[in-house]
């Protein structure tokens, strides 16, 4: 046999996506994980890794019960950010992998430098390696900043080699990687950046984090969609995967957990960023809600989740007449879609015409409200520009609207009511509590919490309502409602 013929035996063609790492036997032209058209591409693969048996080996450490297992050296330990410890579920584990993603520009870099300076500050050596930008502009920033510190090292890298040398030499407690996408490995197929590189230098950072119990944090670009660039291997690398997001007009920034294995997936931390460095916003509300010194139709405020912190935003509606032939309805940090329902369900099950209205809804502050709890503010304040009615700047809504019309409970509506009286607001609209009585007034923390069963009764009690609207529950078995909330 030839050497040419016992060269190919020893290899066997395979094609893999270079968006996400899927693998097939044949080329096609559009992957079958992430549907990408034109990333599929011939790779080789040794035919003895393919169904090679392994066989036993060493072990690194004996087996031990699980109740012996030390967890003094896992303890977590802050990050010297409150709101980044509040996402992390206190703070970061000796030994965990933590990936960073965002989009160009929103402030990561920034944000890791932070983290990275007040590590070094704690008394913690600290490495961070830039593989984006060179050594002296990350200094200029640091100077910008204040994180210049001597405990912490800067290195700037490209080569996988060169950073796990840098890593042995410093030895420190928190390594950050600016940007796992730049690093490459030259032993390893494909250019940096590439699904197969991805891979293998983050699992080599994964391997030394865990191995020398060293906290690695590691910057990841997203793709035009906003999913995390590379193999989804990537995701399930790494310990904590963190979403970190933002509207370029905006200062604010948001950073969410998408995976944590130490703590809660559902929390939320608010950043201010400007041009001396980023801040941890403990307490956001001020920023989603316009102080009016008199009140001003069509705005509602709302008390909305990020994660579990509730935090009060105002809705603001528009309402004109329309020269076109179809009348535009325009959002802005709303979803579209539950706007143009909310606009139908005013149209249908309250009789407020706006067939020949253009309606413009927006937040304040550039907050994206997602869930449906501010629903119900979103209606009020459609109906108040309709009406030209004031609705009191003392007031919060809060509840789902269905396609009947009626209202329906969210979740943690305590907690909402209670963040409310705290910012010294006097009345709230709720949905009805099952079994309570429609328009009945109980009083939370000295604020008036008013429940009703549908939107057009919610419309009545702020004064909103046609004149002519007839009730959408039967008379007679339900009591009449409060008079309106305007002397609140």
């Amino acid at each position: 046999m030839s050497s040419r013929t016992s060269a190919r035996s020893k290899t066997r063609a395979t094609y893999r996506c270079a968006e996400c790492g899927w693998e097939t036997a044949k080329w096609v032209g559009r992957c079958g994980e992430c549907q990408a058209w034109g990333s599929v591409a011939e790779t080789a693969v040794a035919a003895g890794a393919l169904g090679s048996r392994t066989a036993s080996g060493p072990v690194s450490a004996p087996a031990v019960p699980i109740g012996d297992v030390p967890v003094e050296d896992s303890r977590s330990r802050t990050s010297g950010v409150p709101e980044l410890d509040r996402v992390l579920g206190g703070g970061i584990v000796p030994g965990a992998a933590v990936l960073l993603a965002g989009e160009p520009g929103v402030g990561k870099s920034t944000l890791l430098l932070e983290v990275a300076a007040q590590t070094a500050r704690s008394g913690l050596r600290t490495l961070y390696v830039t593989g984006e930008e060179s050594a002296s502009q990350v200094r200029l920033r640091a100077d910008r900043t204040g994180g210049v510190h001597h405990d912490l090292y800067l290195a700037a890298e490209t080569d996988l080699g060169a950073v796990l040398t840098h890593v042995h030499e410093v030895k420190p407690q928190l390594l950050v990687v600016d940007s796992v996408q730049t690093i490459g490995a030259p032993d390893v197929d494909g250019v940096p950046g590439g699904v197969t590189q991805v891979r293998e230098v983050a699992a080599a950072l994964v391997r030394v984090a865990k191995t020398q119990n060293i906290a690695t944090v590691m910057v990841g670009h997203v793709t035009k969609d906003g999913s995390i660039a590379g193999p989804r291997v990537l995701e399930h690398l790494v310990d904590v995967v963190l979403q970190f997001e933002g509207e370029r007009d905006s200062r604010l920034r948001m950073v969410r957990a998408v995976k944590n294995r130490f703590g809660p997936v559902d929390e939320v931390g608010c950043f201010d960023l400007s041009g001396s460095g980023i801040v941890a916003v403990t307490d956001p509300t001020g920023l989603f809600v316009a102080r009016h010194h008199q009140p001003v139709a069509g705005t509602c405020v709302s008390v909305v989740l990020e994660g579990r912190r509730p935090i009060l935003a105002e809705v603001q509606a528009l309402v004109t007449p329309s020269a076109a032939e179809r009348p535009r309805r325009t959002t802005s940090g709303l979803d579209s879609s539950r706007a143009a329902m909310i606009v139908a369900v005013l149209q249908q099950r309250c009789r407020i015409n706006l067939h020949a209205q253009d309606v413009f809804a927006s937040t304040v502050g550039g907050v994206r409200i997602q869930e449906p709890a501010a629903d119900l503010a979103t209606a009020v304040a459609i109906a108040s520009a309709w009406k030209s009615k004031e609705v009191p700047t003392d007031v919060v809504a809060i509840g789902e609207i269905g396609l009947a019309g009626e209202l329906r409970r969210v979740r943690d509506t305590p907690q909402r009511i209670a963040e409310a009286a705290r910012l010294g607001f006097g009345a709230a609209i709720v949905p009805l509590e099952p079994g309570g009585r429609a328009g009945a007034v109980r009083t939370v923390d000295g604020l008036e919490v008013v429940g009703v069963p549908d939107l057009d009764s919610a419309l009545r009690v702020l004064d909103l309502a046609r004149e002519d609207t007839v009730p959408l529950f039967r008379p007679g078995h339900v009591p009449d409602l409060p008079p309106a909330l305007g002397v609140v």
